[in-house]
């Protein structure tokens, strides 16, 4: 299967998710290839933090696409992180994707920007074979008593061709840490309220469990 995790909004933290689902599917046991397709190269380098630290398991990284491609039947799951400021390799990264996951950080111009992605995404895919476009709360607010969050909710849900997940990711920061120290949020607070949400967010997207 092969998964875009993108947004047409920097700022979204979709590298930091792709990093942690990635090694969340790996410690579960599945083979796994992340593809760094953003100019950044964030996630390359946080991997790169990972692999000069000697943290197991390793995780397979390129940033060629059609490398990837050429590679698929060697993994269960090929997770593709690409920015917004290079709109061809996004778009391309989406022409052969079976799922979009889209990470949305509550505010009024997230909402706006998914909807022009979702609107991009089935107009170059059209009706036939389009891949699932999945979307979800990132960076949510940990006090209870702001709504943005609920309210950015209420406006994806109105969104026509996306799934919205209910697991959120919260503005923690254990996420942050996990992405500079090459660790995911499992492996630095394994009982951590970042772990928690990160396995109900990978189970949401991906099904199954962490072994």
């Amino acid at each position: 299967m092969r998964t875009v995790v993108a947004n047409l909004k920097g700022g979204t933290g979709k590298s930091t998710v792709a990093f942690n689902l990635g090694l969340w599917l790996l410690e579960g046991r599945r083979r796994v290839l992340a593809v760094d397709l953003d100019p950044q190269c964030t996630l390359s380098d946080a991997l790169e933090v990972r692999q000069e630290e000697g943290f197991e398991p390793a995780l397979d990284v390129t940033s060629d696409l059609e490398s990837a491609q050429a590679h698929e039947g060697d993994y269960d799951e090929i997770l593709i992180d690409v920015g917004a400021s290079d709109m061809a390799a996004l778009m391309a990264a989406v022409e052969g994707a079976d799922r979009v996951l889209i990470p949305v950080p509550p505010s009024q111009a997230d909402v706006w920007a998914t909807y022009r992605f979702v609107t991009r995404i089935l107009e170059q895919r059209g009706n036939r074979n389009r891949p699932e476009i999945l979307a979800f709360i990132n960076r949510a607010d940990t006090h209870t008593a702001v709504r943005e969050s609920d309210e950015t909710c209420s406006a994806l849900e109105q969104i026509e061709g996306v799934r919205l997940l209910q697991p959120r990711l919260k503005q923690r920061m254990a996420f942050r840490r996990s992405f500079s120290e090459g660790l995911s949020v499992h492996e630095l607070e394994p009982r951590g309220k970042a772990a928690a949400e990160l396995d109900a967010l990978a189970v949401a997207v991906f099904g199954g469990r962490r072994q």
